[in-house]
């Protein structure tokens, strides 16, 4: 016995000795579990959080917090994409309907990057501790290359947007006022005498001073 979706028809195979009211109940039943297995499978924002969670507890000890998870339809060429800086994380569309293990994944995967921005041994060896990655990845690499889809995991984590630098007050001076600048830097040192020679301290001309 088994059931699933073909367009927009719903099929449900039964065994051919079953009775009418075995049939009627069968068929409820096996409705019932293929909604359960695209619930499973098609999981809300809400239900995308939950699972985020559990998954970095499991794996993850808990370390990465996402402050939102949801479902975006504007990811054409990666399947999902986070934000360190706010800790949110988007998953694309097209995962919706693929195995468990394989969303799974691409969880772990935005999840992780949350502790761990780029691509080296450090992020995955954090994926490591998941027992499907290698399948998963495989998974995802067959159905970009059957649907012709570019999509790439290598730029799946936003820019950190830093604010701009300081101006330096004197490199962003008009001219005038570089020179008069220099002019107070000079005066506070104890050079540009107008004859060129070194004004120096007190001191220093008290020695200088010829004895008598």
């Amino acid at each position: 016995m088994s059931a699933y979706r073909d367009g927009d028809r719903t099929v449900v195979l039964l065994p051919a000795r079953m009775s009418q009211v075995e049939e009627k109940r069968w068929i409820a039943v096996m409705l019932e579990r293929l909604a359960a297995q695209e619930r499973r499978r098609r999981p809300s924002d809400e239900d995308l959080v939950g699972r985020a969670r559990a998954l970095s507890a499991r794996y993850l000890d808990g370390r990465a917090e996402p402050a939102s998870v949801r479902w975006v339809g504007n990811q054409n060429t990666r399947w999902g994409s986070c934000t360190p800086i706010d800790a949110t994380i988007r998953l694309s569309s097209r995962l919706r309907g693929m195995p468990a293990y394989v969303v799974d994944y691409v969880l772990l995967h935005e999840l992780a990057h949350l502790l761990v921005p780029g691509h080296g041994p450090r992020f995955w060896t954090l994926l490591a501790a998941y027992p499907r990655t290698e399948r998963a990845r495989g998974y995802l690499e067959g159905v970009a290359a059957a649907s012709g889809l570019p999509m790439s995991d290598d730029d799946d984590v936003a820019p950190v947007e830093r604010p701009p630098a300081e101006p330096d007050a004197e490199t962003d001076l008009p001219t005038r006022g570089r020179a008069a600048a220099a002019a107070n830097r000079s005066e506070r040192k104890g050079t540009a005498a107008a004859d060129g020679t070194r004004a120096g301290t007190t001191r220093d001309r008290a020695k200088r001073q010829p004895r008598r």
